[in-house]
């Protein structure tokens, strides 16, 4: 048998005599002690690598972090030169903007993230579900019924004319039928049961100069299209016209059909023409938003009779009576408004306008308008052939060439309507709750460092000082989400109490959500102002800043990465969420903000002196940026004075936070270094900052931005706030007067 493994050997089996020992020759001795010497050192290189710290973090938050930051940049560019390429080069390298969106950028992404996040927690049925989250999954449902809402057509809709005086244009007779029709019943009736405000913008709001009490306003109206400059339908705004008639013309073709009333395109595209004619001259009428900028200005409180002597206005032959008026809104919540009730009209010159533009138009006209400024909001909860009448109008404000899926407008929805009860699902599902006591005190470091600030300050008093300290000390934050939405059920479910849906009655479900708020913010007329109430929900990626409450909004949405991680380096912190922290507290202190107190109030704490300067700085900045020219809006320059309020922000927001990292370095030491790039944490303070911005438009949203929006592009965000950043520029060794590092710096704060 052979032998087991086990026993074999691997030298010869045969075993030699043992030989007399023999002494080490001075050779053998040598060689030992050498090879002990070589063992030592080996031991201690091997000890000494293992402890050795290169200073940089091999953590798995810090290679992530690492990763983002490269992925998105583009190291060959020269940071001094353009620091938008620089920062966001890789970024628009490897991103496309899809289809279904206008503008695509990092806050997208983390927005698209989150709605992926909502539709997970909101089609997911559990039996332990409270009743306002049940009702928020069954709006849900609702709306991604799409068999459901095709198979119903424009019916909805057609049932629901009669009740607002119905579209004249697609009714048969309508002046006989409705020939008790008052101008004063018809916009109060959109008005009072579903929020729209056509014409003449009236709404409950806070007080300015009383910031506890509400009181009823009378503004200029929002338009069809999105801006005024959109009428004058030629050059750039030439396609959005045609769209916008168009689109009329195919919603009324739709319904006379479904009526099955004939179509007379030529009837059709003259009553729509006329309404574009009507709507144009009230577009021209209304002021222009870099007009409205001062609240100081637009606020003017008169009583209703006052209003009534004023601005009379003549419609169809008839006076309009604006105690009619605001009774037939106000009494669907029982207040009856006397004579002599305060309103504050923040349009005077509107509508002294108006008047004229009124006689001119008759009750079809309108009539028309008014329908079709409604009807146009409710398209979109239509079937597919509803939908599909708005493309060529989509396509021709923001460029987009599909649909967004059904199931992301549908979390958006819910989420806007039912903001708390998904905001319960959502921090339930996705918000560490650590991260609201390292919030906190960021927060205090940032307010801490505006106050020390406000001493570099030789443009404002000392007077004036004191009182912006005081008001900084007052700011209220808000961090994450109302701690009621998770711990008191019972308070989360009175707040829907009143609404009930059916999964397959979607349209009727948004009509629902249209009279409850709008009853809800009526009713807030004899009521105190809830300062402690959240002006936001928690499940949103942005911030804000309230000047009637004095208070600072961070919501859950927006405390993840790049903008804020427990665990990832601080200097990305202070360089994310500090920056919108900063921006935050600087918006109490902007050229809007400014004008109230440390109580939310409208009044002048400043001295006169104090407020020339201030405005005499703000110019700096109105010229800078509206230097830029955006190529995607076709070479358009940047409305300066528009935007100012968001640049002052982005410009503080970004000096308070560096200062509040560098006395972070002081006291716990610098950090040590991201993996991979040969960047100090002050460059990467800089390099998180402009990476939350890193993003790009389509031409035709460029064109309808550059005129809407308050904020500058995310380029010149990032741009024109680092060109007035001395410690950019020393951060990155930018010669005097590279384009990154000019001579003349704008400051403000």
């Amino acid at each position: 048998m052979g032998r087991s493994e086990s026993q074999m050997d691997i030298t010869d089996i045969n075993t030699p005599k043992p030989k007399k020992k023999q002494r080490w020759t001075p050779l053998e001795m040598s060689l030992s002690v050498l090879v002990l010497l070589l063992t030592v050192i080996a031991v201690t290189m091997i000890a000494l690598y293992a402890t050795y710290d290169d200073g940089i973090c091999k953590s798995s938050d810090c290679i992530k972090s690492a990763a983002r930051l490269i992925q998105n940049m583009d190291a060959a560019a020269e940071p001094c030169t353009d620091f938008f390429k620089y920062a966001c080069g890789g970024w628009l390298k490897r991103n496309i903007i899809p289809e279904t969106s206008s503008r695509y950028s990092n806050f997208d992404i983390l927005r698209d993230e989150l709605e992926v996040i909502l539709k997970d927690v909101l089609q997911e049925p559990k039996t332990e579900d409270i009743v306002a989250v049940q009702k928020a999954k069954t709006l849900y449902r609702s709306c991604v019924n799409e068999s459901a809402i095709d198979s119903r057509g424009g019916d909805p809709l057609l049932r629901l004319l009669p009740d607002i005086y119905d579209w004249p244009v697609v009714t048969e007779n309508w002046e006989q039928t409705y020939g008790s029709w008052t101008a004063e019943k018809s916009i109060a009736q959109l008005n009072s049961k579903y929020g729209k405000k056509v014409i003449i913008n009236f709404f409950v709001g806070t007080d300015d100069k009383n910031s506890t009490n509400h009181v009823i306003h009378i503004d200029q109206p929002r338009l069809g299209l999105p801006s005024r400059d959109y009428y004058e339908c030629t050059g750039i705004y030439k396609e959005a016209c045609t769209a916008y008639v168009d689109f009329m013309i195919s919603v009324a073709k739709l319904i006379r059909q479904e009526k099955g009333l004939p179509v007379n395109e030529k009837q059709l595209s003259s009553e729509m023409n006329k309404v574009m004619e009507l709507e144009k001259e009230i577009a021209n009428a209304t002021t222009k938003s870099e007009d409205r900028n001062d609240p100081m200005l637009l606020y003017n409180k008169m009583t209703l009779a006052q209003i009534q002597n004023n601005f009379s206005l003549e419609i169809s032959g008839k006076p309009f009576s604006w105690s009619n008026f605001t009774n037939e809104i106000m009494s669907t919540v029982n207040i009856n408004i006397p004579n002599e009730e305060d309103v504050v009209v923040y349009a005077p010159e509107y509508l002294t306008k108006l008047k004229l533009i009124l006689t001119k138009y008759s009750a079809r006209d309108l009539q028309n308008l008014m329908s079709w400024r409604f009807i146009m909001d409710l398209v979109s909860s239509l079937s597919r052939t509803y939908k599909e009448s708005r493309n060529a109008f989509r396509k021709a404000l923001y460029g987009t060439t599909s649909e967004t899926a059904t199931w992301r407008r549908c979390a958006n929805y819910v989420n806007g309507n039912m903001e708390n009860a998904v905001g319960r699902l959502y921090v339930e599902a996705a918000f560490p709750g650590d991260s609201k006591h390292v919030v906190e005190d960021l927060i205090a470091q940032i307010r801490e460092v505006f106050i020390q600030t406000l001493d570099d300050l030789t443009w404002m008093d000392a007077e004036t000082k004191k009182k912006a300290e005081e008001k900084a000390l007052a700011i209220k934050e808000r961090i994450g989400y109302p701690d009621d939405i998770i711990s008191n059920d019972n308070k989360l479910n009175n707040e829907y109490l009143e609404l009930s849906y059916r999964e397959d009655e979607y349209f009727e479900n948004i009509i629902q959500n249209l009279k409850f708020s709008q009853n809800k913010q009526l009713k807030k007329l004899r009521e105190k102002v809830d300062k402690d109430e959240w002006i936001s929900g928690a499940a949103v990626v942005n911030a804000f800043y309230s000047s009637g409450r004095n208070q600072i909004v961070f919501p859950a949405g927006i405390l993840q990465p790049p903008f804020f991680s427990a665990q990832q380096s601080n200097s990305l912190n202070y360089g994310g969420i500090g920056m919108v922290i900063g921006h935050e507290i600087t918006h109490g202190f902007d050229d809007n903000g400014r004008n109230f107190n440390k109580d939310g109030d409208l009044v002048d704490w400043w001295t006169q002196q104090s407020a020339n300067n201030f405005k005499d700085q703000s110019q700096c900045m109105v010229y800078q940026y509206g230097n830029f020219s955006w190529d995607l809006a076709g070479g358009q320059h940047l409305n300066g004075i528009n935007t100012l309020g968001e640049n002052i922000a982005d410009n503080g927001g970004i000096g308070q936070a560096y200062r509040a990292y560098q006395n972070y370095v002081k006291k716990h030491g610098e950090e040590k270094l991201l993996p991979g790039l040969d960047l100090n944490h002050k460059q990467l303070f800089f390099l998180n900052f402009a990476q939350v911005w890193c993003g790009t438009y389509r031409p035709e949203y460029a064109v309808n931005s550059i005129k809407t929006d308050v904020h500058s592009p995310g380029n010149f965000r990032i741009i024109g706030t680092l060109q007035n950043s001395l410690e950019f520029s020393e951060a990155f060794h930018c010669r005097k007067n590279s384009y990154m590092n000019p001579e003349k710096k704008c400051r403000v704060w």
